[in-house]
């Protein structure tokens, strides 16, 4: 079988925590995290489009570059190549001037730009061509690299090769014009940026003009095939305009302008509503009528329906309060009735008792009256009291009925009989019932005395227990002391009633037989 676990104390952390947000809060939760991957999805497609439009671009600026640099590189090679051949031709004959006519045939076509050539000897004079705009001279070349290059910023590229000897030189200085002019690429329309790179040297062939913080450029580098050089060619990218920013925002502001209006809508419809519908009844009082107020102006019909639910159970519990009110204001009065006519009744009993006893004809039947009567006022005693205490309903004082019940007691002796009755009462209150059972147990217990001995003297007290609900009820007197007479007494007549009021009490009812005392404890509703 399989057994149930329960939570992880973590989840039910996480589920109480959870349940304690608004539900205004827990919708837009809700809300967010169901359209966040919609909103995620539709950002990167449009970065996917974007990234699919710079492919593009850079396969396009590829092709340029691959053109521009054929183009240049055929145009150098083909001119270091032509002068390579003067340069050898005059080495054999400085004198040989048709080789030198054709170098400058070669280099004719660009002179007019500034492209300038000069063959010098071993001694550094000039055989062909001209002086260079230039003074500076590049490197020797070698058998790995026939043409050393070098770049001029600003000015041009100088390219130079030496004879198979090593005795002659020639140099062509070609400006960045005309390396321009050679490196455009045909059919090109958009922008660029060209540049030749050497070493730490780089000569601008062609700028492109800032377009702007957003701009994006893309570039390429691709060697030409003479000596190092490269040429670097940028472009610029598909640009961040604004059409491209709002592409890219608009899912995340519909995402949260989703969330936020679902929210709004679901706490003022819904949520406030509620509340102040819930507040309505909270501070409703039985008896008043719930008014759900601006509920009702609200197009949420559910809503409406439920406070005007609300409203018709206010005025039902209100009709259901009127008529208990009215009943129990009925029944206050039948009680009172009934109070008036039992204290009524047991005034005729006590009066009809000490009419009989007064004609009595013997001791015996005198004193037998005497007794039914202390037990008759005893209940009359606690019924008085109960009845004045009804309104409050507070519980009997023992004070005021065990004084009261003490002057009967003495009222209700024998002639000729002084008997007296000392109270140490504190202010207890206790119900209706343990009233009743004290009241008959004590005078059970102060007739015994008296029957014992017509003059004793009994002490009556209450104190307090050891709980605060308890109270501790004592009767004293020499009368009670163990002898014959008392434990005759006990046997025939009195024994049995006081042990059934003991356990009415719920209590043991302790006898100090030297001393002459009862003691039982009964339970207090209070102390006034």
């Amino acid at each position: 079988m399989t057994e149930m676990v329960g939570d992880p104390p973590a989840a039910r952390a996480l589920s109480d925590r959870f349940g304690s947000i608004p539900t205004g809060a827990k919708v837009f939760l809700i809300l967010s995290a169901a359209l966040l991957p919609l909103a995620i999805i539709a950002f990167f497609a449009t970065l996917q489009t974007a990234a699919m439009a710079d492919d593009a671009m850079r396969a396009q600026m590829r092709v340029t570059a691959t053109e521009s640099a054929r183009k240049l590189a055929i145009e150098l090679v083909g001119d270091m190549t032509a002068l390579r051949v003067a340069l050898n031709a005059l080495e054999a004959d400085p004198a040989d001037a048709p080789s030198c006519a054709r170098a400058q045939g070669v280099f004719a076509p660009q002179a007019a730009a500034g492209t300038r050539f000069s063959i010098t000897d071993s001694r550094g004079r000039i055989i062909c061509g001209q002086q260079l705009p230039v003074a500076a001279w590049p490197a020797e070349s070698s058998a790995d690299a026939p043409i050393a290059a070098r770049l001029h910023p600003g000015r041009g590229l100088t390219l130079a090769t030496t004879s198979t000897t090593g005795r002659t030189r020639a140099a062509a200085f070609f400006p960045a014009t005309v390396l321009a002019a050679t490196a455009k690429p045909s059919g090109y329309a958009p922008p660029y940026e060209a540049r030749l790179a050497l070493d730490q040297d780089v000569l601008s062939l062609n700028e492109l003009p800032s377009g702007g913080p957003l701009e994006r450029r893309a570039a390429l580098g691709m060697a030409i095939g003479v000596g190092d050089i490269m040429l670097m060619t940028r472009v610029r990218s598909v640009p961040i305009t604004s059409p491209m920013l709002v592409a890219l925002m608009l899912p995340i502001i519909m995402w949260a302008a989703a969330a936020g209006i679902a929210w709004f809508v679901v706490d003022r419809l819904l949520i406030r509503p509620l509340r102040q519908l819930r507040t309505s009844v909270a501070h409703f009082v039985p008896g008043e009528e719930v008014d759900p107020g601006t509920v009702r102006t609200l197009p949420a019909m559910e809503i409406r329906d439920l406070g005007e639910t609300f409203r018709a159970i206010s005025r039902t519990v209100a009709a259901h309060e009127a008529g208990l009110a009215d009943g129990l204001v009925r029944q206050t009065k039948l009680t009172r009735e009934v109070h008036h006519r039992v204290k009524n009744n047991l005034q005729v009993i006590s009066s009809l008792i000490n009419f009989h006893a007064r004609a009595a004809r013997s001791v015996e039947a005198t004193n037998a009256y005497a007794s039914i009567q202390r037990r008759v006022d005893a209940l009359a005693v606690v019924h008085r009291n109960h009845f004045a205490e009804l309104e409050e309903n507070r519980g009997l004082s023992l004070r005021s009925v065990l004084g009261e019940l003490a002057s009967n007691l003495r009222a209700t002796a024998p002639d000729g009989a002084p008997i007296g009755i000392a109270l140490d009462v504190l202010p207890y209150l206790v119900n209706q019932d343990v009233a009743i059972a004290i009241a008959f147990l004590l005078t059970e217990i102060v007739e015994l005395a008296m029957t014992v001995s017509p003059t004793a003297q009994v002490r009556i007290s209450v104190g307090p227990d050891e709980s605060v609900a308890r109270a501790i009820l004592r009767v004293n007197s020499s009368a009670l002391i163990d002898d014959d007479r008392m434990r005759t007494l006990v046997a025939e007549r009195y024994g049995r009633v006081i042990e059934g009021l003991s356990r009415q009490l719920r209590s043991k009812l302790h006898y100090d037989p030297l001393v002459g005392a009862y003691e039982i404890s009964v339970a207090v509703t209070g102390c006034d």
